[in-house]
């Protein structure tokens, strides 16, 4: 393997960050040297939190990994990789339909950056059910979210969804 394949990056929303996304982050942690959590900035998505919010809470829970660096970055993915050096991205997926989606997306990326390779990472039984728009939407009605999303991400939505009903 060469050093630049030792690098990854694993992109999205994280618009909360979930437990699933933890579990495939810290996953794919032990798979390379450095993995960069790219958090999207995209200024056309409607999004809970901030991007900076989104990576302060990122940073807080993953703190303790010592190869994970969280950045936020408003741009193609594909472009970040060529910038710092990364020769794979990491994506999760939950069931088949994620898989269309992403192979498709993959296919995309690799015409913009053929050295780019994809690796698909299958999401831990425990987690299959986790989507970020459907905890935002249960939190909004008030149901426990703690089983889905770290301490930290529940009382943060506690204060965003407070904020929002004021």
């Amino acid at each position: 393997m060469n050093r630049k394949e030792r690098i990854a990056m694993l992109p999205g929303s994280f618009d909360p960050p979930t437990n699933g996304h933890i579990d495939i982050i810290e996953r794919s942690s032990h798979l390379f040297e450095k993995l960069y959590v790219v958090v999207a900035d995209n200024v056309q998505k409607q999004c809970l939190f901030t991007a900076d919010e989104r990576m302060d809470m990122l940073k807080d829970i993953l703190k303790e990994h010592e190869n994970i660096e969280v950045v936020s970055y408003r741009g193609l993915v594909v472009d970040f990789a060529r910038e710092h050096g990364v020769g794979v991205m990491v994506r999760g997926v939950r069931a088949l339909v994620d898989f269309g989606y992403e192979f498709e997306l993959a296919m995309t990326n690799k015409q913009l950056n053929p050295d780019l390779e994809v690796l698909f990472m299958p999401t831990s039984p425990k987690y299959f059910q986790l989507r970020s728009s459907a905890i935002k939407e249960m939190a909004a009605y008030g149901a426990d979210i703690s089983p889905m999303v770290p301490p930290l991400v529940v009382q943060m939505m506690r204060n965003r969804i407070k904020l929002l009903t004021l």
